[in-house]
């Protein structure tokens, strides 16, 4: 990621610079999504890995007991709209309805009532108008410094390991996506991405 950007919106978290440890942030975003998020799960559950998963709100309707499996997994969960709105080419009003409808739907469909409140924008395309009306809310914006770039379907799942091999660093906040479109990418990389790292020493944290 770009430090020009990071200092643009510093508002926005990109990486935890104040972590002491050899700690590192994976996120999930898009799910819940039934022939993805279970190989995921088991993928963490294997490295004593937490993490954070960005989901939509539509999709924690269609699969509520997927949801709640990975909240009583101990991962996070954050708002990823209701309907994966791009926030340029959306009317404020619409987004931040969409907000705060994915907001409902975590509530309403989490058993345990655990809640954090963190947000990150669909495509991380958000205008500064949208994102103080969120951050007005109480809510974190949680960007990345590193991407793994498995939504892209022209990107080797090779080189989607790459990117996160030699870009991760101590307090990284990863992207992966739990869909089926990332899939092939995303589960070649992330076993080894979870075994190379904890080779190393590091620790896997939720947000």
């Amino acid at each position: 990621m770009p430090r020009i950007l990071m200092r643009i919106f510093s508002g926005y978290t990109w990486h935890f610079h104040t972590v002491k440890e050899k700690e590192i942030f994976l996120t999930f975003d898009d799910g819940p999504t039934p022939e993805i998020t279970p190989f995921v799960l088991a993928q963490l559950k294997q490295h004593q890995a937490k993490a954070t998963f960005f989901c939509i709100g539509k999709n924690i309707e269609k699969h509520p007991e997927i949801y709640n499996t990975i909240i009583a997994e101990g991962h996070s969960i954050g708002n990823h709209t209701q309907n994966h709105l791009k926030g340029w080419k959306s009317d404020n009003t619409i987004y931040i309805d969409d907000f705060l409808a994915c907001e409902k739907t975590i509530t309403q469909f989490n058993k345990s009532k655990i809640k954090q409140k963190i947000f990150r924008p669909p495509y991380g395309k958000i205008k500064k108008s949208q994102a103080k009306e969120i951050i007005k809310k109480g809510y974190k914006i949680i960007m990345w410094d590193v991407l793994s770039g498995d939504f892209d379907t022209k990107l080797s799942k090779e080189k989607c390991l790459q990117n996160v091999l030699q870009n991760t660093q101590k307090g990284s906040i990863i992207v992966f996506h739990d869909s089926v479109k990332a899939a092939e990418r995303m589960q070649y990389a992330l076993p080894k991405v979870l075994n190379t790292f904890s080779k190393k020493g590091f620790s896997f944290k939720s947000i």
